[in-house]
């Protein structure tokens, strides 16, 4: 055996660690920098976009994109890059009101479920009946029993989402229960409440926080088909849904005004779930093994 073989490995370099956790974690930054992006988008709104998106100019109608009208114009006349980059706020926050609704009802619901026996079935059915309802309709049949306004459209959703939310729960606290540590805090006596947000809760955060990003872009997604359908947001408000709906009926003569809005939505969502794909490579333990 010669010596070289008997040498330590070299450790990796600075920059070899950086393109390491770059390689491992590029989705994560990548999809973290196009949502700092949007989220400047909605801050400097006033300054990215000066026209007003609700201005009508009938003399400017169906103007194709043109150095004054970046994205063209609609059938009144309004600017399409206005009316996206204003509508941008609107869109983001029906994604995040959603995922935010969706896990908090799911949560509750999943960790009583997994943690009292008696009821488990009871609840497991209940969501059981709500997924059956594709979640379109369901959005549909509120908003048309309610007014259609950003509250119905994200109870709506939040409901049709609150059940994947609740299994991923329920199906997390089931496996905890068996484990030793809980079973021991179980002898000792300590409150069932305790053992519940103690121990059981905080292994559901990590699979959560991936789940909820996921529903985020669905519920924009939902919200848009419901805008282009007539069954969203009241047409006076500009969100990406509602700027495409508009442009439904002259696609052939002007489609920039659902291209470029259906272009916006595709890269928010896209930006979302590289961001979830890489915050679950970021939080699960055994990614963290390999890349170690």
């Amino acid at each position: 055996m010669n010596a070289g073989s008997l040498e330590a490995p070299l450790p990796s370099t600075p920059t070899g660690g950086r393109v390491n956790r770059w390689r491992r974690h590029g989705a994560l930054y990548a999809g973290g920098a196009i949502l700092v992006l949007f989220g400047i988008v909605i801050l400097f709104a006033h300054v990215i976009a000066p026209i007003d998106p609700q201005a009508i100019a009938t003399r400017a109608r169906l103007r194709p994109p043109s150095a004054e009208y970046w994205f063209g114009t609609d059938r009144l006349g309004r600017d399409v890059f206005s009316r996206i980059v204003f509508g941008t706020s609107a869109s983001l926050a029906v994604g995040l009101a959603v995922a935010g609704l969706s896990a908090a009802l799911g949560v509750v619901l999943g960790l009583i479920a997994g943690a009292v026996r008696g009821v488990d079935g009871i609840i497991m059915r209940c969501l059981d009946a709500i997924m059956a309802v594709p979640g379109i309709l369901i959005a549909i049949a509120a908003i048309s029993v309610a007014s259609p306004s950003i509250t119905t459209v994200v109870l709506a959703l939040g409901v049709n989402e609150m059940p994947r939310v609740a299994r991923l729960v329920r199906g997390i606290v089931l496996s905890l229960r068996e484990e030793p540590f809980v079973e021991a805090a179980f002898v000792l006596g300590s409150p069932r409440w305790r053992i519940v947000l103690g121990h059981m809760l905080p292994g559901v955060v990590a699979p959560l926080a991936v789940l909820t990003t996921h529903i985020a872009a669905s519920a924009m997604l939902l919200e848009a088909t419901l805008s282009f359908l007539g069954c969203g947001l009241p047409p006076d408000v500009p969100t990406w849904g509602n700027i495409m709906a508009d442009g439904r009926i002259l696609f052939r003569v002007a489609p920039w005004i659902i291209l470029f809005p259906g272009m916006t939505l595709s890269i928010a969502v896209l930006a979302i779930n590289l961001f979830g794909d890489g915050l679950r490579d970021l939080l699960d333990p055994r990614a963290s093994i390999h890349e170690a």
